[in-house]
């Protein structure tokens, strides 16, 4: 039986990757490649899971150009390519072959969001005050 941890369900193969330092935004912040990603309004943990699922030359050539597209840390400017090479390195090797259906749940990437499931919530709750008929409303 797999354990789960409901604190934080994403898999733990990632985490070398995606908490590595990218660099500091015009700001002064530290990024990390969790951030960075973000920002590219991208699921981290799915992301890194299809970057895992390329190999690395993929793996570099696409999170390369994920970096280009990351404006406000002055050093990815020029180097987005050599950066993106030496972090992919950090990705799980033989977490899931390249070009597999489905790689990025193979290697445990949540597949339903929160989302889903407080629309599921709410759904419920609308249609208990719809139809639950409680007490004290004129009965």
């Amino acid at each position: 039986m797999a354990s789960t941890n409901i604190l934080n369900p994403n898999p733990p193969e990632f985490e070398r990757f995606l908490y590595a330092y990218v660099g500091e935004d015009r700001r002064g912040s530290a990024v990390t490649v969790l951030s960075a990603l973000a920002r590219l309004n991208l699921d981290p943990w799915a992301e890194a899971a299809e970057l895992a699922a390329l190999g690395r030359e993929g793996a570099a050539t696409r999170f390369g150009l994920l970096l280009a597209r990351v404006r406000d840390v002055p050093a990815l400017g020029q180097d987005h390519g050599p950066v993106g090479r030496d972090l992919t390195r950090l990705l799980p090797e033989g977490a899931a072959r390249p070009g597999s259906k489905g790689a990025a749940a193979k290697i445990g990437v949540p597949v339903t969001s929160g989302a889903f499931w407080a629309i599921l919530a709410a759904l419920f709750v609308l249609a208990q005050m719809m139809f639950g008929g409680s007490s004290g409303m004129g009965e």
